[in-house]
């Protein structure tokens, strides 16, 4: 049985290995993703139930344009469609939905989805869903340190200003807490350029399964695992930290 009050306030995912599911099985790399749609939404289910506040999804990345446009065009297609049919019902279960990521070079439709589903789920209060989308952690990284030279230059901060509090408040996901779990999928063990700023203290899991075969009770599982362990943050002894 899983502690309730020990669940991962903030839980991210890299969801790998939908290509190599549906290479494997004979299918065209577009069906792995499209099953692996299904599991974000059984996955959501299952978080939700279980009190999880935070979900994050690596879904695509800066490098991931360096794939064939065919594949590009198809993983658009597919978040576009999951926006149409998913987002008035993520919207009924008081799930609040934004991304992160870069706007160039993203289609305007897929842009332009993404800000009305923000905007329609903009003042739910559960479970919130955080899709990183043309995202990439050294830019972001990057672009915050610009962002805070930018405003030395303006003469509306000094240098001495900023300390990790401070940074906090440039990145992208400023407001939501640090993950307190990383699962990757599909038996690759690497960050892949993911939050590398804010997963400096989350604890990691590796699942073997490709995500489209990550169900419910795999996820259970890892939050099992997690349980299991001590956080000390850099200290000697263990810190609970409440959700």
């Amino acid at each position: 049985m899983l502690d309730k009050k020990n669940i991962p306030a903030h839980i991210a995912v890299i969801m790998d290995g939908n290509g190599r599911w549906a290479e494997e099985k004979g299918f065209p790399r577009s069906a792995g993703h499209r099953e692996g749609i299904k599991r974000v939404r059984e996955i959501l289910t299952c978080a939700g139930n279980l009190g999880v506040r935070f979900m994050t999804f690596f879904a695509f990345s800066t490098e991931n344009w360096n794939r064939p446009k065919k594949e590009i065009d198809m993983l658009m297609r597919s978040l576009v469609n999951f926006l149409d049919r998913q987002i008035d019902e993520l919207h009924k279960k008081n799930i609040r939905f934004i991304r992160i990521g870069r706007d160039e070079p993203l289609p305007g439709y897929i842009l332009s989805r993404i800000r009305e589903a923000e905007a329609k789920t903009r003042n739910n209060s559960g479970l919130t869903v955080v899709l990183a989308l043309n995202y990439g952690a050294r830019q972001e990284i990057a672009d915050a340190a610009k962002g805070f030279a930018e405003l030395v230059a303006a003469g509306q901060a000094s240098p001495e200003d900023l300390d990790v509090e401070r940074f906090n408040g440039l990145i992208s996901t400023r407001g939501i807490p640090d993950p307190d779990l990383l699962i990757r999928t599909s038996g690759e063990m690497r960050l892949s350029n993911f939050l590398l700023w804010q997963l400096s203290y989350s604890e990691l899991y590796f699942a073997k399964k490709y995500w489209p075969d990550f169900r419910a009770p795999d996820l259970e599982k890892a939050i099992k695992d997690y349980q299991k362990r001590e956080r000390r943050f850099g200290g000697i002894y263990a810190v609970k930290k409440n959700n």
